[in-house]
């Protein structure tokens, strides 16, 4: 039976290095990794439930601890776009920001009267998040 453990901690590093390369979202990776954990203690000779223990528990613990991080640093998706320097403008409520219409919407549960000075706090999708001058 052991000769079965080692080949399955082996596919199964191999399987979940496969799809991380081909969904590139660094989940698939942790359980590579765990499955490494088991597939060493395999080739020892541990029991199969330390093995499927210290496979889960080490395959957890990296996606709770360490994938937040490395998301944090390999930020791969994010496109910057020209629409970065509208945030921290001043501009007036339904006029042009350079030259273009904007739909705002205000962080505040207060309406923005008309020709009321706003800044632009942040761009998400094709809104601008704003917010009234005091």
């Amino acid at each position: 039976m052991i000769e079965y453990e080692i080949i399955i901690w082996f596919v199964l590093i191999i399987v979940a290095a496969l799809i991380e390369m081909n969904t590139m979202d660094l989940t698939s990776i942790w359980f590579s990794a765990g499955a490494l954990f088991a597939f060493i203690l395999a080739i020892a000779g541990a029991l199969l439930w330390i093995q499927i223990t210290v496979f889960v528990v080490t395959s957890l613990m990296l996606i709770a601890l360490v994938r937040p991080i490395t998301k944090k640093y390999l930020k791969t998706n994010v496109v910057h776009t020209n629409t970065d320097r509208l945030i921290g403008k001043v501009a007036n409520c339904t006029k042009m920001i350079d030259g273009k219409y904007w739909m705002a919407v205000t962080t505040s549960e207060d309406d923005i009267d008309i020709d009321e000075k706003v800044e632009v706090l942040a761009v998400e999708g094709v809104k601008l998040v704003v917010d009234r001058i005091k």
